[in-house]
């Protein structure tokens, strides 16, 4: 399987490549952000194909308990 986080992206083309949470284009090379949380039991993650996605993402995480 391809590790579409690598920061290597070795083989990693439109069709393997995790789709924007933001606009839904693939999220691959420099531009490509992950966003990972813990939800109960789970790992969370969120790909976006550039910093201005990214940015525009409506944020699901909860809130942070302090």
């Amino acid at each position: 399987m391809v590790d579409p986080t690598s920061e290597l992206e070795e083989d990693v083309d439109e069709e393997s490549a995790p789709s924007c949470a933001t606009c839904g284009e693939p999220a691959l090379g420099t531009g490509h952000r992950t966003v990972t949380w813990v939800d109960g039991d789970d790992v969370v993650h969120r790909h976006f194909c550039s910093e201005a996605c990214r940015e525009d993402w409506d944020d699901e995480r909860p809130s942070a308990e302090r």
